[in-house]
């Protein structure tokens, strides 16, 4: 019992260790962290999409998809014109609305051809390790930039009980264009915090 409760307090003592570090980290390289995590889960996204062929449906296409209903900029213009709360809080808030989605993505490989399973079990792994890694970060960055940017908009993902190729196509599709916003903003905001100017961005 008391080496469970020191293994436990020594886990505890090196969260916070890391969480002290990153705290201390100035806002500008934490921004570029999050922008080096996000485009890798984006570029982790469009390989696999294109593998499983389904760049049928193009990233700027129109899709009913679960987090359409999120009032997001369409370009990087827009995207200039949003405060950094408001972006911050729009990204954190597309990659909540994904956590139930890869899940059922995880546990759906079986419906496709046996050539993909592998592929797709692979890398949605990784999209998943990605994406938790970027919410941690984002949370940290949340909590410095106060109460707007820590809001999140919820997003239900409403599971079906049947899950084919289509659905999964779609939702890959879905989630390629929802990692490109998220890629899109962190972008716009780490130009913002390394003070550059907007058309470099």
């Amino acid at each position: 019992m008391a080496q469970r409760r020191t293994s436990g307090t020594n886990l505890f003592m090196t969260v916070l260790c890391v969480v002290a570090m990153c705290r201390a980290v100035p806002i500008n390289e934490l921004f570029e962290r999050a922008s080096q995590h996000s485009d890798k889960l984006h570029s982790l996204s469009t390989t696999l999409t294109q593998e499983l062929g389904s760049e049928a449906f193009p990233i700027d296409r129109v899709l009913a998809c679960h987090t359409s209903s999120l009032q997001t900029p369409t370009d990087k213009e827009q995207a200039l014109q949003v405060s950094e709360s408001d972006l911050l809080s729009l990204a954190r808030s597309l990659l909540q609305a994904w956590s139930d989605p890869l899940e059922v993505l995880s546990s759906s490989t079986n419906v496709l051809p046996y050539s993909a399973q592998s592929t797709l079990s692979k890398t949605i792994q990784k999209m998943q390790e990605h994406s938790k890694d970027l919410k941690d970060g984002l949370d940290i960055l949340s909590s410095k930039m106060g109460p707007a940017a820590q809001t999140i908009t919820s997003l239900p993902f409403i599971e079906t009980n049947e899950i084919g190729q289509d659905k999964i196509t779609k939702l890959l599709s879905c989630f390629r264009r929802d990692s490109h916003k998220i890629d899109s903003f962190l972008k716009v905001l780490r130009c913002r915090a390394a003070n550059m100017q907007p058309q470099v961005c």
